[in-house]
């Protein structure tokens, strides 16, 4: 495992080595065992086979690489960071770990019981220095799409240097201007950390690679999810497939993806499926899946259904929508271009936010699914509030949903697996139903 071989790296930027070598040994252990059994998995999955074992060796390694050439390194939390600017500056922007329950305790002691999961597992590993994405870097991004996180940075800034970006809760016009200012001092404290100005051009070249990024994540989302008799991947894999692509070089990753797309083609061609013809196809909709939070889509894919798309973070709100460079030739109207596509996210933290719940009966069509879970974290106030909406919505429609509350703890595994089973079943007896009742 890569962590062997950086032992000294890991050590030099303040990671404790020894308790980190065991969780990342824990972490690979419960991947091999969820992912490497799946039958016929495309082979362009062995690069993302190879990612895992190296998810914190030689990725570490190449952030810490730039970082020597004074190349910026951000870590995140959110898709509201503006990466493009990072990346255009040379450097990495990455997200940060969140998703394991082992370092919760740990948060605890300086954070409430009762808020996100994620919150509280990010922080406490920060508090062990087990993760060595966060040791790396140069500053993390916070923003105030909720309460928690928002005070939750005050407390994290005692511990490692944080610039909070101000994210309004509506769209107004005099929200997005201001949004755009917000922007604009992202990119100036980027500066700071390089102690260079950063061009037009070079902002630009940012937002070429990180549009090609998307575009391989949206090709993937139709690929997986788009052809009703053909699932040429496990939704389990196109997960961790998005999650790698919060953490992996982004040039390198793109030609992965869309090495993989390649053959994903040539699956659907060929009527290659990893799902029988007729399991029923699920989106999965609410707050997103930091890794290893691969319980949920364990539970549907060893119990008779597929995960065909991610309404999530991380998913089709992540890479749904494109920067426009287009013409522009200054700083201010590119900063006006990020905010145009920033704003068009539809986070819960926004009131109104209809566009959402637009988008989710959108897909359901486009997709033909024939149901969806509405995934949320404990505590995580947005997504939980507005599920009566989503779930009002889903009703009018007649489209099945499970609703599912949970944290990264393990213990509540089987229940989840039981309450999914049921849903399946449901949704096999009314498939059944109305095809007797067609006859």
């Amino acid at each position: 495992m890569g962590v062997e071989l950086h032992k000294d790296l890991l050590g030099s930027i303040g990671v404790d080595v020894e308790r980190h070598a065991k969780m990342m040994g824990a972490g690979l252990e419960a991947y091999k065992a969820q992912f490497l059994g799946q039958p016929d998995r495309p082979k362009g999955m062995a690069y993302f086979d190879w990612f895992m074992s190296e998810i914190q060796g030689q990725r570490i390694a190449e952030i810490n690489a730039l970082r020597a050439e004074k190349k910026p390194a951000v870590g995140t939390f959110c898709i509201f960071v503006p990466e493009e600017i990072v990346v255009g500056a040379g450097g990495a922007c990455y997200g940060l770990c969140g998703g394991s329950n082992a370092t919760v305790a740990d948060a605890e002691t300086e954070l409430p019981r009762n808020i996100c999961p994620l919150i509280k597992s990010a922080h406490g590993f920060k508090l062990q220095r087990t993760c060595a994405y966060t040791q790396s870097s140069d500053f993390i991004y916070g923003e105030t799409t909720c309460e928690a996180k928002k005070k939750a940075w005050e407390i994290l800034a005692k511990h490692h240097p944080v610039h909070v970006m101000n994210i309004p809760h509506m769209k107004r016009e005099k929200d997005l201007k201001m949004w755009q200012e917000e922007i604009k001092e992202f990119k100036e404290h980027i500066e700071v950390v390089t102690e260079k100005k950063l061009s037009l051009d070079a902002m630009k070249e940012g937002v070429r690679k990180v549009n090609a990024k998307r575009s391989a994540l949206q090709r993937l989302d139709r690929l997986r999810g788009m052809n009703p008799d053909v699932m040429p991947i496990s939704g389990k894999d196109a997960l961790f497939i998005t999650q790698v692509g919060f953490m992996d070089d982004i040039e390198r990753y793109t030609e992965k993806v869309n090495e993989l797309c390649d053959e994903l083609e040539e699956r659907v061609k060929n009527k290659q499926s990893v799902f029988p013809k007729d399991t029923p196809r699920l989106m999965v909709l609410g707050t997103p899946f930091a890794p290893p939070n691969w319980k949920l889509h364990t539970a549907v894919e060893t119990t008779g259904g597929c995960v065909i798309n991610e309404e999530s973070c991380i998913g089709h709100r992540y890479f749904k929508d494109n920067v426009d460079i287009e013409g522009a030739q200054s700083d201010d109207e590119l900063y006006a271009r990020l905010m145009t596509r920033y704003s068009k996210i539809d986070c819960a933290c926004f009131t109104p936010n209809t566009g959402r719940i637009d988008k989710i009966v959108q897909m359901y069509k486009e997709r033909q699914a024939d149901g969806v879970i509405y995934y949320t974290l404990s505590f995580c106030h947005t997504y939980n509030v507005e599920s009566h909406l989503v779930l009002e919505a889903m009703q009018k429609e007649g489209i099945p949903c499970l609703v599912i509350e949970s944290d990264y703890s393990p213990e509540d595994a089987g229940q989840i697996k039981t309450r999914v089973e049921a849903f399946l079943e449901s949704i096999n007896f009314k498939k059944k139903a109305q095809a007797f009742a067609s006859k």
